[in-house]
């Protein structure tokens, strides 16, 4: 049985790597293509979020009730809408039109992070975008997720949340599945994060790894010459001979990385025990919420659905456009992802039964 699932698991890879190799051709190929779209423009999308589930409420209403008790509720909702569009002109003469009526507003942006935290792009745009309006009787939502990744890329988007908190208006981040490592960088920023039950959280902690192909150049007779000027320009190499003394800076280089995280989430969350959760572990949202990472359990969904009662909330988003040449890449890509689930699936589902 051993053999037979070894052998399939191989076969699998082997699929997995055709898959893989034949993307990257693919890429490589079109990224010799001049875009025909190079103008690099993006759009900005702002949608109503109240308009959305009052859309919902009134197809449940539709399929629920019956004529005459939807009659008499249209009714009812037509007087309350008269009542207020009077009050909302009367408070526009009393402040002025370009004064807020009676709601606040809520700004709800989605930031899902890659290894480079790609997102930062369009999130630095809608984020300019808000601040142009908002004020500190607003708030903004960040629905965030990512596992984290370099150091560098997630320091600028933790920047751009700043921006919200240095304008004083105040910042709530809902993590529904993960954010850890440089995704947690960006949430202790807030001053409020919710967490879904199950959420990953935490990971503050700094890993780097490093493959070393020396020892396989020596056994063909091939010399690797690394040549730099400043003793520690280079501390470790994929191909060099390491040296201990090198070994000790790279760490040493970890080590104050990790000092500077560690201040960095104490600066925005100074309650926090960071000596115990600074430890590279990651925790679920209940116990979460024990170490202090976060603020409340509960689910994006939930909370914004709960804003909606008082406040006028908006989806804002900007999207980029795409050459053909990434729109093609984008479906190549789902579609290896998707093939490697099933075949990931199929593997899995077959050890189980013969198990």
């Amino acid at each position: 049985m051993l053999i037979e699932f070894i052998s399939e698991y191989g076969l699998f890879l082997a699929k997995v790597a055709t898959f893989i190799i034949g993307f990257l051709i693919l890429v490589a190929v079109l990224a010799q293509v001049k875009s025909h779209d190079s103008s690099g423009n993006g759009k900005l999308e702002i949608k109503s979020v109240n308009d959305h589930f009052d859309d919902m409420r009134d197809k449940i209403r539709e399929s629920i009730f019956d004529k005459h008790q939807l009659k008499l509720f249209l009714k009812e909702l037509k007087q309350s809408e008269k009542k207020e569009n009077k009050l909302a002109k009367e408070n526009a003469k009393n402040k002025g039109s370009l004064k807020k009526l009676n709601k606040k507003n809520i700004y709800v942006l989605d930031f899902d992070g890659d290894m480079k935290a790609s997102g930062v792009e369009c999130l630095r745009e809608e984020i300019t975008a808000i601040l142009s309006m908002a004020t500190a009787d607003d708030e903004v939502i960040i629905r965030l997720e990512s596992p984290g990744g370099m150091v560098h890329s997630y320091g600028l988007a933790s920047s751009q949340l700043a921006r919200i908190r240095n304008a004083k208006i105040p910042l709530t981040i809902c993590v529904d599945r993960v954010a850890a490592s440089g995704g947690y960088m960006m949430a202790c920023i807030a001053n409020k994060i919710l967490a879904a039950p199950f959420a990953v959280l935490g990971s503050i902690g700094v890993v780097a790894s490093l493959p070393n192909f020396n020892k396989v150049l020596k056994k063909y007779d091939v010399d690797y010459e690394l040549i730099t000027a400043g003793e520690y320009k280079r501390t470790l190499t994929m191909l060099g001979e390491n040296t201990e003394s090198g070994r000790k800076k790279f760490v040493q280089d970890l080590e104050e990385t990790h000092v500077l995280f560690k201040d960095f989430v104490s600066d925005y969350r100074p309650n926090l025990d960071i000596n115990s959760v600074a430890t590279g572990e990651t925790w679920y949202g209940k116990k979460a919420l024990e170490k202090n990472l976060i603020d409340e359990v509960s689910t994006s969904d939930e909370y914004i659905f709960k804003c909606s009662d008082n406040a006028s909330v908006f989806h804002v988003q900007y999207t980029q456009k795409k050459s053909w040449q990434e729109k093609i890449g984008i479906s190549i890509q789902a579609a290896i992802e998707k093939s490697i689930d099933k075949m990931l699936l199929k593997v899995l589902n077959d050890w189980s039964t013969r198990h």
